[in-house]
Parts: C-alpha cells; structure tokens; sequence
C-alpha cells in the first residue's frame, strides 16, 4: 500500500463520515444482513441485540472462530461479517484471506480490541473492507457497516494513522518491505522467542511461523535466525 493509496483510503473515509451523517443520507431502504463473529459469546449476544433493535439490520447467525465463521458465511451469504481477529477457534485474519480467495459476496467489517500494527495491515491485505475498534460509538458502527455493504472502506482513526505510519516504514535494500506479521515474528525472534512460543503469542500456527520465517529470511537475504536479527538491526529494521 502506497502513501498515495492510505491517502486515497483516508479521504474516502471522510467523505463516508459526511455523507451518512444525516438520515437524507441513507437511500438504500434493503435491509442489511450480517453474521457476528467473536469467540465471547457476551459481545455476540451484545451486537446481536444492538442490531435488531435498529431498524434497516438483520442477525443471520453467529460464529465463534475463523473456520465456523467461513462455513456460516457460505450457509447464510450475509451481507456483512463483523469480525473479530483473535480467536482460539481460527483466526479471523485466516478466514479474511480464505473468504476473498473464495471470492465471497460478503464485505468483512473488522471489530476488534486490537489496533497494532501486526493486526491490522495483515487484515487489510487479505482483504477486509474496514477496520473498526470496539469502542467506537453504536452511530458509528452503523453508519460503518452501511458503508461496509456498499463496499465503502471504513478505518477507525487510529487504525489510519498506523497505516500511514506502516507505509513509511524502513524497507529492505530490495525494495520489499517486511510485512507487519513478519515484523513482528523478527522482534520475537530477536528476543529469542522459540517457533512455538511465536505461534502462541500470535494465535497462529507453528507452520504459519515458519513460512513468515522463510519470507523475511529471503527479504534479508540470509539463512538463518541470528543472521536474521543482526541484518535486522543493523539496516535499522529493528529498534
């Protein structure tokens, strides 16, 4: 993602917030279908009620997890999934990834406690259309989902500010940026973090670590971890 493009993305959200910020503005009387993902069940039975009890949204169903979350979505086809990103039941990230691979009708609406970086540019690369905190206003999570159901982006202002800051971050002499996930997997290895305590720290599996292992390691041009973290610090990749 360019400088230009969170720009474009930053700009398209302000023009969302005013259009929709009046009743006028709402010209589309279908009502907007959706399927809650989130491994607590008290946030679903909360956004479940708060939707219902607004008119122009209907709950079609509820997941715990990325993977019940992608057989639901092809039972229910909803128009918008809100989803949450950790969850001991699959990642909601995984299940971004694999609904676009699937080419899904769904809009994804990501809400979450979690805006750092290794959460949220891995979100908007696989796909989701927006990217909300679960502090944001009820109005406001309304007004996002219509935006998301149109295929409007959505990003919470703090999520925006780390995705330019993620854009402007040092890059390889290559050219190839690190991703933020294998950013991450480099400051836990850095602090001599084992494979299995990577995945557990970041809810994925051994097997992803290592493949995020082999990318950087090709991005830094080396073969192996130490090299990996001194390469690292001394292009200034790390801290």
């Amino acid at each position: 993602m360019t400088d230009d493009e969170v720009t474009a993305a930053a700009a398209a959200d302000d023009a969302v917030t005013d259009e929709t910020t009046t009743d006028d503005a709402v010209t589309d009387d279908a009502v907007i279908s959706l399927l809650v993902v989130d491994d607590h069940p008290v946030v679903r039975d909360g956004l479940r009620g708060m939707f219902e009890s607004a008119p122009g949204f209907r709950v079609l169903g509820e997941a715990a997890g990325g993977a019940e979350a992608l057989r639901r979505a092809a039972a229910l086809d909803p128009d918008v999934i809100l989803m949450d990103l950790r969850m001991p039941g699959g990642s909601g990230v995984d299940a971004i990834r694999e609904l676009t691979r699937r080419g899904a009708r769904s809009k994804v609406l990501v809400l979450t406690t979690y805006d750092t970086d290794s959460d949220t540019l891995p979100a908007i690369e696989a796909g989701a259309t927006g990217y909300l905190l679960k502090d944001a206003p009820r109005d406001d999570l309304f007004t996002a989902v219509r935006a998301a159901a149109q295929g409007r982006t959505v990003l919470s202002p703090a999520v925006a500010s780390r995705l330019v800051s993620a854009v402007r971050a040092p890059r390889t002499p290559g050219g190839e940026p690190l991703s933020a996930r294998e950013r991450e997997v480099l400051a836990l290895v850095a602090r001599g973090t084992s494979n299995k305590e990577i995945a557990r720290e970041l809810f994925i599996s051994e097997a992803t670590v290592k493949t995020h292992l082999t990318h950087l390691y090709a991005k830094l041009g080396v073969n192996d971890r130490a090299a990996a973290v001194a390469t690292a610090y001394d292009r200034g990749i790390l801290g």
